[in-house]
């Protein structure tokens, strides 16, 4: 690192650390230490490529605001009031990942580690301690290899939308089961389980996920082999960024017929969605596994009176015709016509379920910008048993007094029946019809707006406790949720972490608790719902 900007940065780090808050105050050696160590780490790379100096942004950098709010995905947590972080780097290779974690821990400063910035809750960039984000912006090659039995190394700052589009460009008979929303960060994605259009066939993107490099809290990179059996099996749907900075992944690709159809069938009350949306409980998730069928369910105003609007949106691996053939021997009453559906290419429904016309050209999908932001709450649940239409007239009674909120119902079954709970972490399978997605999103930047959103978002969650699974009461770890219960400034014990935990891992949790404990015994990666380490665990792992 150059002497001058070494000195520019520490200048500007201090004449941060006078405007902190008292609640925020540190010892200045903390991070004199920081900085001093980052000088000695990235002056001993072996690949110098770029300083680490010109990847350091602290809040007196011209761009460090704009390199803050462009992947806030929640407003929410854009707000001046939101604590910003001490410095943000950006690296450009491993090397600057290995010294900001070395270092980190040596100040006893919190890291936050950030991909597409789609968190739900903000836990990528927001902190209650000071804190910095690494922010893997820079982390962004893909590699297709369809030669070697189709795989691909993707790094974790990469978003859906580029992978998509690196695959296609490189194979048209292969594709990837993740999620449908183009700038959804790959890093948080893929360890969180990730779900799309074609888990039904082919499971989560976690499930064919066959090595990853990390750097873990002494720094090391790792691999799988060198990581060992357990640290990978917790990175795939445990949540990465509680034993590491996952830098990349390697994953396998699924085969995609030449030819997808997309259909979208939309039904009011009026014209019979209660009985529609009743019926699909009993067939979802015993449809053909190449059938995806979920729906979005809205209140809207059509012609001056307020409805709730059932939008049934399906994705076939194949041709309409068979669609057809299949969904009116299975889901009859749903009356899916020809022209209800269209034929493309596995790419092209990419671009249909994000939002895009099909003709688009597919270089949008390499736009990490979102089409909009908001404000926004969201939650989830799993359901085992159909809901009656008496429970689903009660969801639209309150879906009316839900300003900007939907609900998205996410059929499960098919090959998501036949890998085991444990096979990674993510353990929502057999048994489960489907998910929902609860969600409310607003403009006003207020307090009583955020207040009276979220108020609504609880209400109509504590409304459909006795529909939903229980004991636990499951959620999606990648619709975090804080509701569920949060760390005391990331530390927390077993049985408070328990509280959350056993929602989104259900038996799992305990395994994740020896893993974590093994691999990071001082619990340095940690964040409000980060897995708890409790170091006499680590010494021996019970599965």
């Amino acid at each position: 690192m150059q002497t001058s900007s070494i000195i520019a940065v520490i200048f500007s780090l201090f004449s941060v650390l006078r405007l902190c808050s008292v609640s925020w105050a540190a010892p200045d050696s903390a991070h004199w230490n920081f900085l001093q160590c980052l000088h000695v780490h990235s002056n001993s790379d072996s690949e110098p490529s770029i300083p680490i100096s010109e990847v350091l942004y602290t809040p007196n950098n011209f761009s460090y605001s704009s390199l803050l709010q462009h992947s806030i995905q929640n407003l929410r947590f854009s707000l001046s009031s939101t604590p910003e972080p001490l410095l943000i780097i950006t690296p450009t290779n491993v090397s600057h990942i290995q010294a900001t974690v070395i270092c980190s821990r040596k100040a006893g400063l919190q890291l936050r580690v950030r991909s597409g910035g789609h968190d739900y809750e903000g836990l990528s960039y927001v902190s209650d301690v000071p804190f910095i984000i690494v922010d893997l912006l820079n982390f962004r090659s893909i590699d297709v290899d369809i030669e070697d039995n189709g795989t691909a190394w993707i790094q974790a700052g990469a978003v859906l939308g580029e992978v998509y589009y690196r695959v296609a460009e490189t194979s048209k008979i292969h594709g990837f089961p993740a999620g449908s929303c183009p700038t959804v960060g790959v890093g948080g994605h893929f360890s969180g389980g990730g779900f799309g259009l074609m888990f039904r066939k082919y499971g989560l993107a976690a499930d064919n996920i066959i090595d990853a490099y990390l750097v873990d809290v002494n720094g090391r990179i790792l691999n799988r082999e060198s990581m060992g059996e357990d640290l990978f099996w917790a990175i795939r749907g445990g949540g990465g960024a509680s034993f590491g900075i996952v830098v990349s992944w390697r994953v396998k690709l699924v085969p995609v017929p030449p030819v997808v159809t997309a259909c979208t069938v939309d039904r009011t009350l009026e014209q019979g969605a209660t009985k529609l949306i009743h019926q699909w409980q009993f067939i979802a998730d015993k449809l053909h596994e190449d059938i995806f069928l979920h729906i979005n369910i809205a209140a809207i105003n059509q012609k001056g009176n307020t409805t709730v609007r059932a939008s049934f949106e399906s994705m076939f691996l194949g041709g309409s015709e068979k669609l057809l053939q299949m969904m009116n021997a299975s889901f009859p009453e749903l009356g899916l016509k020809k022209e209800d559906c269209a034929e493309m290419s596995w790419i092209q429904s990419v671009l249909y379920f994000a939002g895009f016309s099909t003709s688009e050209s597919l270089e949008v999908l390499l736009d990490r910008r979102p089409q909009s932001k908001s404000f926004f709450k969201a939650k989830s649940d799993y359901v085992k048993e159909p809901i009656s239409e008496t429970g689903l007239e009660g969801i639209w009674k309150r879906l009316y007094q839900g300003d900007g909120a939907y609900m998205i119902w996410t059929p499960y079954g098919g090959r998501m029946d036949e890998i085991p709970e444990s096979e990674i972490p993510f353990p929502h399978r057999k048994g489960n019809i489907y998910k929902i997605q609860y969600m409310v999103s607003w403009e006003d930047e207020g307090i009583e707006a955020s207040k009276r959103h979220i108020g609504w978002i609880r209400m109509l969650y504590k409304y459909m406790g006795p529909y939903v699974s229980n004991s636990p009461r499951a959620a999606y770890l990648n619709y975090r949720d804080l509701d569920l219960g949060t760390n005391s400034k990331g530390n927390t014990s077993y049985s408070q972490g328990r509280i959350w935990g056993e929602k989104y891992f259900k038996s799992n949790f305990k395994r994740l608790v020896h893993v974590k404990s093994m691999v990071d015994p001082g619990n340095f990666f940690r964040y409000e719902q980060s897995i708890p380490s409790i170091p006499s665990w680590g010494e021996k792992l019970s599965r």
